[in-house]
């Protein structure tokens, strides 16, 4: 367990998260994590309830990231900080996040489709009406789509984040997924980040979401093998301090039968790999 990093993680400056930065690093120190990395939520134009819900205000961020990191550093820390950012995916946005990643002193990004078509999968309101493979579907277009207009970051998050909410709100059963159907959408998204040496994260916050394998789920990890991905990272996906490298007990033996022998974590968007 203590090998591995969190690369996945919310503090107060998320706008789902109200814990203080502190308590998420103090966590990470108790359990013996080598390095964790902040990655908080930055959603332009997300269509929630409340406006610029996750519209992470990053002046204030940086600087207080920046401080915590100069007061990590002169305690000679033995779990190391870096700090990222988790990037809402829309294909309209593909520029301004463009021009944002190019001159923001960060790390690490994690882009993540959280929005399909102007709807996010974590309210019920998404499947309602409609068979579940449409709804996966569409999600995993436009995970494509989104590819397809902007790349620039390192890592895919939580690919099959739309069956979280699916088996929440249609059950185990009914909100089963299954990697036939959607095989050739994803074996191009496969490729895509293959080719554009793109990490896929492997996220173990499904399972407090209720979920007995990660995201994306062990089929999907065992097929991008398949594909020729090699380049995984992972995160724990946490917003509270309980959650901080949730079920890192197990996951690297459970990563190790499928093929995987090392995970990346990031230093000025380059890849460092350690073994599991």
């Amino acid at each position: 367990m203590t090998k591995l990093w969190d690369t996945h993680m919310h503090t107060a400056f998320s706008g789902d998260c109200d814990i203080p930065p502190e308590v998420m690093l103090n966590r990470a120190k108790e359990l013996g994590l080598p390095g964790i990395i902040f990655t908080d939520h930055l959603d332009w134009d997300y269509p929630g309830e409340i406006p610029g819900e996750f519209d992470l205000g990053i002046e204030d961020y940086l600087l207080y990231m920046g401080k915590l990191l100069e007061m990590e550093a002169a305690s000679s820390p033995t779990t190391e900080l870096r700090i990222g950012l988790e990037l809402g995916l829309q294909p309209h946005l593909a520029l301004r996040h463009k021009d944002l990643l190019e001159k923001l002193p960060i790390d690490y990004c994690i882009g993540s489709v959280h929005t399909v078509h102007k709807r996010d999968p974590y309210y019920p309101t998404y499947f309602e009406g409609r068979d579940v493979k449409d709804a996966y579907k569409e999600y995993f277009e436009c995970v494509l789509e989104n590819l397809d207009a902007f790349s620039a970051f390192d890592s895919l998050g939580h690919l099959d984040y739309v069956v979280r909410y699916g088996k929440r709100v249609l059950g185990d059963d009914k909100g089963a997924c299954n990697l036939a159907d959607y095989k050739e959408i994803v074996e191009a998204i496969f490729k895509f980040i293959i080719k554009n040496d793109i990490a896929l994260e492997v996220n173990t916050g499904a399972y407090r979401h209720g979920l007995t394998e990660p995201n994306p789920s062990f089929e999907f990890l065992k097929f991008y093998r398949q594909c020729g991905g090699n380049l995984i990272t992972i995160g724990a996906d946490a917003h509270h301090p309980e959650h901080v490298g949730l079920h890192y007990e197990k996951i690297a033996e459970e990563l190790t039968p499928l093929g995987f022998k090392e995970y990346a974590i990031y230093k000025q968007h380059k890849a460092e790999m350690i073994g599991l």
